[in-house]
């Protein structure tokens, strides 16, 4: 069952992402719109699109969050082999995402300290060469 609605959101995913999926749908609502004066702008025919869209979007939000997922969940892959076949990489990063919040954040504290260091190491390289250029 997982395969089958993996291949059927993959499928879907690729033709909804389509042009002519937007060019079919932009086409609907013009049918529609078009429509109005045929059925007197009715209730119905304004449920009608309605329904329809709100059908439509109920579903692609559960395709989305699963093509969301399965991207998220290679990128993370090919990053943490990445990190592993990376001598100098701390190998302590695989599977970072798995993380609780607090240690997600302590870790981000860590790098943007790192980071700061880095600034901070920069600005005085370069004042020292100031220094040395007006000498």
């Amino acid at each position: 069952m997982d395969e089958f609605f993996r291949r059927g959101a993959s499928r879907i995913s690729k033709i909804t992402g389509s042009y002519w999926a937007f060019f079919i749908a932009v086409l609907t609502i013009i049918i529609w719109s078009l429509s109005g004066p045929m059925f007197g702008y009715s209730d119905t025919w304004q449920l009608v699109i309605n329904t329809l869209t709100t059908v439509v979007t109920f579903l692609m939000v559960f395709l989305i969050q699963n093509t969301q997922n399965r991207d998220t969940k290679a990128m993370h892959l090919k990053l943490d082999e990445l990190l592993r076949a990376s001598k100098p990489a701390k190998n302590d990063l695989i599977n970072v995402e798995n993380l609780s919040d607090k240690d997600l954040d302590e870790l981000q504290e860590m790098y943007t300290k790192i980071q700061e260091k880095i600034v901070l190491k920069k600005a005085k390289l370069e004042d020292k060469k100031t220094k040395e250029a007006k000498q």
